[in-house]
C-alpha cells in the first residue's frame, strides 16, 4: 500500500465544513495506486515507546474528549500508516506536547481548493519519532480510532477540538463476509489487469484480505483509493461496513471497466500503450 509523504506545510484553515459526498472515483491512478496495495515497512531511526502511552482502555461512543486536530490534504484510516514530517512552527510546539502526553492526534481532511477540514478524522497515534537538530521531526502514526469534531476549544497555536468517537453500527442481515470477498476478488483482479496495462508480469495476487474482519478490511481497501480523497473521506465517515463495503465494491466494478475497456483496446492497438 503507497503511503504518501507530506512535506509541505498542512492548510492553515480552522473553519470545519460538512463532510464530503461524492461518486466513486474512475481513474488510471486509482488503478495504478491498487496495484501498490501491499503494506509498505517504514524504517526510522528512532526510539520506541514504552508501555505508559498504550491506550489500554479504548474510548467510549460517549466520550466526549478534546483532541489536538491536524489538517491535511489526505484522509487517515484505522489500521494505516502515515509518515509525516513535522516543520512548521505550531505543529512543532504540538509535537512538543504530544511526546510528554498520549501522542495521539487528530488527522482531519483538509480540502486543498476550499480550505475547509472535515468533520470526521481519525486519530494518528505517533508510533515512532526522529527530532532533528533543527528541532523538525519524522514521525510514523497510525490510524486508530475515528472521531467527529463537534466543537473547536482554540485555534493557536493550533487546533484543539472536543470530538466524539465513532463506531460502525450493526449491519442487519447482512452478509459481510461475503462482501469483503466478493470486493478482495474485484481488488485482484483490478490489480491484475493494471499490472497488465503497465507491462509487468501477471503474477497471481497474493491474500489481501489476511484475515481482516470485514470492518477493518474496509478500512484497509478505503486506504488505497489514493487520489481520491473526497471519495475516500465518505467511506470514512460512513458507520455501516455493509454501505461502506457495497460503495467500495461500486467503484471497484467501475475501474475494472475502464482496466478491461484500455485492456482490450491495448490488444487492438499495441502501439497505443
Amino acid at each position: 500500500m503507497a503511503l504518501p509523504h507530506i512535506l509541505s506545510s498542512p492548510p492553515s484553515s480552522t473553519s470545519l465544513s460538512p463532510s464530503f459526498k461524492s461518486k466513486p472515483p474512475l481513474s488510471p491512478a486509482f488503478a495504478s495506486n491498487l496495484r501498490r496495495c501491499k503494506l509498505t515497512s517504514f524504517r526510522c531511526s528512532s526510539s520506541s515507546f514504552s508501555e505508559k502511552h498504550h491506550n489500554a482502555n479504548p474510548p467510549k461512543p460517549d466520550d466526549v474528549v478534546e483532541l489536538p486536530l491536524f489538517p491535511l490534504p489526505l484522509v487517515l484510516f484505522p489500521g494505516a500508516i502515515l509518515p509525516l514530517q513535522i516543520f512548521e512552527f505550531r505543529y512543532r510546539i504540538m509535537m512538543h506536547t504530544l511526546l510528554e502526553s498520549d501522542l495521539r492526534f487528530g488527522v482531519v481532511y483538509s480540502d486543498a481548493v476550499s480550505g475547509s477540514a472535515a468533520e470526521v478524522g481519525c486519530v494518528g497515534e505517533v508510533v515512532k519519532h526522529e527530532r532533528l537538530i533543527d528541532d523538525r521531526f519524522f514521525l510514523i502514526c497510525k490510524g486508530q480510532e475515528r472521531f467527529r469534531v463537534t466543537n473547536l476549544v482554540r485555534t493557536k497555536p493550533y487546533l484543539v477540538g472536543e470530538v466524539t468517537w465513532l463506531e460502525d453500527r450493526p449491519s442487519g442481515e447482512e452478509n459481510l463476509d461475503a462482501l469483503a470477498s466478493e470486493v478482495e476478488v474485484l481488488m485482484k483482479e483490478v490489480i491484475r489487469l493494471s499490472n497488465r496495462l503497465n507491462g509487468k508480469a501477471e503474477k497471481e495476487v497474493q491474500d489481501l484480505r489476511r484475515n481482516q474482519f470485514p470492518t477493518p478490511f474496509s478500512f484497509f481497501v478505503g486506504s488505497t483509493f489514493e487520489g481520491a480523497p473526497r471519495e475516500q473521506q465518505a467511506l470514512l465517515e460512513l458507520e455501516d461496513t455493509a454501505a461502506r463495503l457495497k460503495r467500495e465494491r461500486e467503484t471497484l466494478r467501475n475501474t475494472l471497466n475502464y482496466l478491461t475497456a484500455a485492456s482490450a483496446v491495448k490488444d487492438v492497438f499495441p502501439s497505443s500503450s
